[in-house]
């Protein structure tokens, strides 16, 4: 988490920081992910079929996170990471860090429970709100572009998604970046 921010990372989070550039970013991304074969008719997300006190949870993030001795998000290649990282259910804010510099992440590297709330939903199985957690979440990088977006769409969410029906997972809980 005592990640340095180089000057040229905080000038691209200011000038992205500007809502009019925030903007036209997310509109040329929209429009380059819109040449992508994707069934209008498919359904993103469905109803949980049964109550929050017996369904088994998973927390996914696009925010960067990993365990600190894994192998950190790429930050050279300009389209992105299209990886991710398995986080077991039992660790530690201490043992996780943060490798994204697509976003200013100084209020998560203080409490990482603003992008990666394991900890409140591990209270939550405590309270018997949830039923269960997964044994393992996921870390992502939210930076996708250019060719990687296939690698990530083809592959690496397929990978995951076999995980996550091998886990049992009822639903997820997703937090951006």
């Amino acid at each position: 988490m005592g990640e340095t921010i180089t000057w040229l990372q905080k000038l691209s989070n200011r000038i992205y920081g500007i809502p009019a550039v925030a903007q036209w970013w997310a509109r040329r991304a929209a429009q380059r992910s819109a040449s992508l074969d994707v069934d209008d008719d498919a359904i993103p997300f469905a109803r949980l079929r049964k109550p929050l006190s017996t369904a088994r949870g998973v927390l996914m993030t696009t925010g960067g996170v990993h365990l600190i001795e894994q192998t950190p998000f790429d930050m050279e290649t300009p389209q992105g990471d299209a990886t991710y990282r398995e986080i077991p259910v039992n660790a530690t804010p201490a043992q996780l860090t943060i490798t994204h510099n697509y976003y200013d992440h100084r209020d998560a590297d203080a409490d990482l429970n603003v992008i990666f709330p394991l900890a409140h939903l591990q209270e939550l199985v405590g309270q018997k709100v949830i039923g269960s957690l997964a044994p393992r979440h996921y870390g992502f990088m939210g930076h996708i572009d250019g060719e990687l977006v296939t690698t990530l769409t083809q592959h690496t969410a397929p990978e995951v998604a076999a995980k996550l029906r091998a886990d049992g997972v009822d639903f997820a809980l997703l937090t951006p970046a």
